[in-house]
């Protein structure tokens, strides 16, 4: 018995020879050769297969679709009439040779002329216009908002397949004007790439990918964009054990920052705080703390902000990042067991959008970092259990590495004893045997 599919494109894709992503490049191939503005992701694929379509595809979209799979849109976003002809795996792709057999000569010869003027314009000035920069865009902020609430597993290639559309595009020939929209893009999702291999434990492939990210963002001539690729190298020198490194990198991007308003400023700064203080830097290590609160009060959002999800700091992040500065200054553990509560409570009482499992993990055991050094060990417990009930796919290098401190800092002699300290150790090293990054090795 066959499985049923809830549209007609998913039985179309499930009887097609070809895999999903094979499907999409084809449309996008189709598009192009049809002179259209459209472009198409594997994750809007999947969501039109599964009829999740909160608005209607665009006029672009609905053409290319029909040449594609030579039924019109509407139809292949319903569920599927029992007696439907699925068409033969060979067929998809190549349907607009044989027109069908319901449409009239006259409806034929307009489509052709249609055809032949999209054609003109495309091979007379460029390969991409708004509508596919638009859809673009679109699948860019759904994937910056996934990113910060879904495993990287169910994201990661999309954001692969996405990068690729958008080089594709800028290899290209488009006006000045879309030229400095995919760069600014290009720069958005390379940008999500190189989080995403830092997650993963593979810096070297991150600051690879966040230098490119920099030279779209020089391209697009886009400050904003710039400094958030200071903010991203920062990141992936701190998680990878170079605080110097990183601070280095937050004052770069803190001087790129100077006239913006949009919240990479306060990131920067308190990015700057954290690795500082991991070094025993007090002085600058408040300093940048200083800074990081007057960018939030003069904050206004910005570009940036206005896309979300990985690619803004919001009020519960920057207590996350001072509770991970004061956790390393002397004498401030009780600031940074209280920073870390409030980002907590803003996590938990704040719009769902703004919820971030990494983040919270991070808050987590920022937390329990303070109440170890507060002798508060079953506060500690309470701090860090939700984190060690993450599945696999949820522990990504930040996480792994934040819980690793706690378990450092449980290897103190004076809790060599403790039965609570000893248990802590063992749930620790039995979760970060199974993290992400092995998932994917």
């Amino acid at each position: 018995m066959t499985e049923e599919q809830p549209t007609l494109l998913a039985r179309i894709v499930a009887a097609s020879e070809q895999t999903q992503e094979e499907i999409v490049d084809g449309f996008v191939r189709c598009a192009r050769q049809h002179g259209e503005d459209a472009a198409l992701s594997l994750r809007t694929l999947r969501r039109w297969m599964a009829g999740d379509v909160r608005t209607r595809p665009r006029p672009a979209q609905r053409r290319v679709a029909r040449i594609y799979w030579g039924r019109p849109m509407d139809e292949l976003l319903a569920p599927p009439a029992r007696e439907v002809v699925v068409p033969r795996p060979s067929d998809i792709g190549h349907v607009v040779d044989a027109a069908p057999a319901t449409m009239t000569m006259e409806r034929q010869m307009t489509m052709s002329a249609r055809r032949a003027a999209r054609f003109t314009a495309y091979a007379e000035t460029h390969n991409v216009g708004a509508e596919a920069i638009e859809q673009l865009r679109h699948d860019v902020v759904g994937l910056a908002n996934a990113y910060v609430r879904e495993p990287l597993s169910t994201i990661m290639g999309d954001l692969i397949e996405l990068q690729d559309v958008t080089f594709g595009f800028l290899e290209g020939r488009q006006k000045p004007t879309h030229t400095r929209d995919l760069y600014v893009l290009a720069g958005v999702v390379t940008g999500m790439v190189a989080k995403a291999s830092q997650d993963l434990g593979r810096f070297h492939d991150a600051m690879t990918l966040a230098r490119t990210m920099y030279v779209c963002a020089d391209n697009a001539d886009h400050l904003g964009l710039r400094a958030w690729a200071r903010n991203l190298q920062s990141l992936i020198a701190y998680w990878a054990g170079r605080p110097q490194e990183a601070a280095r990198y937050a004052q770069s991007g803190a001087e790129l920052a100077a006239p913006l308003t949009g919240s990479v400023a306060a990131w920067l700064a308190s990015s700057e705080a954290r690795a500082w203080a991991q070094v025993g830097a007090v002085d600058e290590a408040r300093t940048a703390l200083a800074r990081a609160a007057s960018h939030r009060e003069h904050h206004r959002a910005d570009d940036l902000d206005d896309i979300g999800g990985l690619f803004v700091f919001p009020q519960a992040k920057q207590h996350y990042y001072a509770a991970g500065t004061f956790v390393y200054l002397d004498g401030l553990h009780a600031d940074a067991a209280t920073e870390a509560v409030q980002a907590l409570d803003l996590y938990e009482s704040g719009p769902a959008e703004e919820r971030a499992f990494a983040d919270e993990a991070g808050a987590r055991a920022e937390l329990a970092l303070a109440r170890i050094h507060a002798g508060q060990l079953e506060g500690v417990r309470d701090a860090l259990d939700p984190v060690l009930g993450y599945d696999p796919e949820l522990r990504i290098g930040g996480i792994v590495a934040s819980v690793g401190r706690v378990h450092a800092a449980l290897r103190d002699r004076r809790l060599r004893e403790s039965a609570v300290a000893r248990g802590l150790r063992d749930e620790i090293e039995s979760f970060s045997q199974l993290s992400a990054a092995a998932l994917t090795a």
